[in-house]
């Protein structure tokens, strides 16, 4: 799946994808307190992500609900391999070394990366 969704988008995703179905009221307000946005933008993301075919209505009385037509890993997963494929030519050993330079790494995500290794030998 080759879907594009924008930065605010995505912002847009993260709180459906965490509590849908909602309706356009909900998803403003739970986007008020974190981004400085109006209800209109909030409101034509929503429909934009329509458009993409990355949300999905159903009509409940006199309003719409919005739910993801995609899941987060459905997205994530070939988004990641395009950013890789892009920057470090598909390959995860320069990644994973750009990201661990400057301190890009904490311990806990170093221990995960290995417990990860160690799972993929097996």
């Amino acid at each position: 799946m080759k879907l594009k969704i924008s930065q605010s988008e995505l912002d847009v995703m993260d709180v459906l994808w965490r509590e849908a179905p909602l309706g356009s009221a909900e998803v403003v307000t739970r986007l008020e307190s974190t981004k400085d946005w109006s209800a209109r933008t909030i409101k034509t993301l929503l429909s934009r992500l329509v458009e993409k075919g990355a949300l999905k209505t159903e009509p409940d009385g006199r309003r719409f609900l919005y739910t993801p037509a995609i899941s987060r890993d459905g997205y994530v997963g070939p988004a990641t391999r395009r950013f890789a494929d892009r920057l470090f030519g598909g390959r995860a050993a320069p990644l994973v070394a750009h990201l661990a330079e400057g301190d890009g790494l904490s311990d806990s995500d170093i221990a995960e990366i290995e417990a990860l290794l160690e799972s993929l030998k097996k």
